[in-house]
């Protein structure tokens, strides 16, 4: 079904949407394209190539970010069909994985505090955790899995902390560290198993 009742039907996961503005809405979107270009940039530089590029959205109301497939890439549906294929092998994840973009939402309140951190300095350790756990829970919104899990609940745990004002005295290595650990152990208890 490409079309209904003489009107076009489009996915709004895809990129390159059209929504039919104005010209006064795309005189606006445009400042708000160009006032955010710096934060754009530090979100590609963090997340590197996990996401093929970073834009304004228009499309958001509510969510700070989502992120949309290119317009003949793979829907995350169908990237986690293939995943599962049983007689894949590993040169099919090269090809596999669709191109992401980022979106954000200028003008929801998280974005405008990202927008403000980043001005005052694009490299803080704050600033990138913030980053990737936007990236991470717009994969979750979106349908994707996650690639690292468990760095993903650390950052999360990292953020419980601050919003119960725990001094985090660590660096963050004894939670990797610990991990590490505990996966030979897990993996020989399954061994035990079998």
């Amino acid at each position: 079904l490409k079309d209904y009742d003489g009107k076009k039907l489009v996915s709004l996961t895809k990129e390159n949407v059209d929504l039919g503005e104005t010209d006064d809405e795309k005189q606006k979107w445009e400042e708000l394209k160009k006032n955010h270009e710096d934060l754009c940039k530090a979100i590609k530089d963090t997340l590197g190539d996990k996401i093929e590029k970073c834009l304004v959205s228009k499309r958001l109301s509510d969510s700070p970010c989502c992120l949309v497939t290119g317009e003949y890439g793979w829907s995350a549906n169908m990237e986690r069909i293939m995943k599962a294929q049983a007689l894949r092998d590993s040169s099919m994840s090269s090809y596999m994985s669709s191109k992401k973009t980022l979106e954000i939402n200028p003008k929801n309140p998280i974005i405008a505090e990202l927008k403000k951190k980043c001005d005052q300095d694009k490299n803080d350790k704050t600033l990138k955790d913030l980053i990737s756990l936007l990236y991470d829970t717009a994969l979750l919104q979106a349908g994707f899995s996650l690639n690292e899990p468990s760095h993903f609940a650390s950052r999360i745990h990292r953020m419980v902390m601050l919003g119960l004002s725990i001094d985090d005295t660590t660096d963050g290595t004894t939670d990797d560290a610990v991990m590490v650990e505990s996966t030979p152990s897990e993996e020989s208890k399954m061994e035990d198993v079998d």
